[in-house]
């Protein structure tokens, strides 16, 4: 066991580790710099167990209702060994019309470990990739439950994706089952945005393990299958998604993570963020580990208001968003921020520029509510 595996379980304090997923992995290739994230996601810790316990919840995730709308999609779409799901492959693909081999991971061998499950997909795919390579275009191979790994910031994450890969005219390509619907023929534009970065992820994923494997990676397509329920009936439909650009932005962002071992020697040594502590022990072990809020955390991380409160309290910039703060790089606080513009302190050097512009707005926002205060 590595030092820094053991320091990650020392985290946790005995509470059973919570998995990475696509969703986790892409919120925190968005926010990179956020070292917080970053460890409690690779400690396995509950960040909403956590930020209940500090007394900030967040109104984060799915209702029960959504989630059990979302269950009962994804099995019509895979009942019967996924014969709806076969339809929309060869229409969507178009697959011929024989039948295409049907493996379902965790029912292989009776195996249920991640690391045998992991290996099983390996070897799946291989096989797959080879035929492809071999024969040109391959036989159609459907994997259901595929279990991947990852490495986040130097540490080794499973992802168990709710999809399936699939290998048809020498190409693999991920399906994403969503239970939201799509309309005459469109559908809610932030769904499918958020499903192209959840889908970004495992193909990102497949690529890194064909990588691994010494296989082509170009072998796996940057088209998803996104399968969702039609008008507002249940039945599926099925259409490609395009995710160059997301993957771009998740290589590029994952790139620039600090690594879990780096971040770890910044923290004391007997840190823990056991949930036996008291909330105010726990507020102190968690501002150990930097964070980086921005607004849009809100939408994608469980310890936002947590966050927010504390840049809050010390009037960082970090509560005006990224736009604002890159604008006034160099600058910390919302008061320096004041001070320059009321020019209540000589600017230094490097701030000059900035100073300027801040009192020129403020200059046209004081000859504004001048005006207002006259025709009152």
């Amino acid at each position: 066991m590595s030092t820094s595996t053991e320091r990650l379980d020392a985290l946790r304090g005995g509470a059973a580790p919570v998995d990475h997923n696509a969703r986790t992995v892409a919120a925190l290739a968005g926010n990179p710099g956020c070292d917080r994230r970053a460890v409690l996601d690779a400690a396995g810790i509950s960040k909403r167990d956590t930020a209940v316990h500090l007394g900030h919840p967040a109104p984060f995730g799915q209702s029960p209702f959504a989630l059990a709308r979302a269950r009962s999609f994804e099995e019509l779409v895979k009942a019967d060994r996924c014969a709806h799901l076969l339809r929309l492959l060869r229409e969507a693909l178009g697959l011929p019309i024989p039948a295409i081999a049907y493996l379902d991971i965790p029912q292989a061998g009776g195996q249920a470990t991640r690391e045998l499950r992991h290996a099983r997909t390996r070897k799946e795919l291989r096989q797959a990739a080879e035929s492809a390579v071999r024969d040109g275009s391959g036989d159609g191979t459907l994997v259901d439950h595929p279990l991947f790994t990852l490495p986040v910031a130097g540490h080794e994450v499973y992802l168990d994706p709710a999809v399936l890969a699939v290998q048809a005219g020498g190409r693999f390509h991920i399906v994403e089952i969503k239970s939201f619907a799509v309309i005459d023929g469109a559908a809610d534009s932030a769904q499918v945005a958020a499903a192209s970065r959840l889908s970004a992820v495992y193909v990102y994923a497949l690529k890194a393990m064909f990588a691994a494997e010494g296989i082509d990676p170009g072998l796996v397509s940057h088209e998803v299958v996104l399968v969702c329920p039609k008008d507002f009936a249940n039945h599926p439909t099925a259409t490609l998604l395009d995710v160059r650009l997301q993957l771009a932005a998740l290589r590029r962002q994952l790139s620039r993570l600090t690594r879990i071992d780096r971040i770890l020697d910044r923290l004391p040594p007997d840190l823990t963020f056991s949930l036996e502590q008291s909330p105010a022990e726990l507020a102190r072990a968690v501002r150990a580990a930097e964070a980086r809020y921005a607004p849009e955390c809100l939408s994608t991380c469980e310890m936002a208001y947590f966050c927010r409160s504390d840049a809050r309290e010390c009037g960082s910039l970090e509560v005006l968003g990224r736009v604002t703060r890159d604008d006034l790089g160099g600058l910390d606080s919302v008061d320096a921020v004041l001070d320059l513009a009321a020019d209540d302190r000589r600017a230094a050097s490097e701030h000059d520029e900035i100073a300027e512009q801040l009192r020129h707005v403020h200059a046209i926002y004081r000859a504004h509510t001048a005006a207002e205060a006259v025709v009152a």
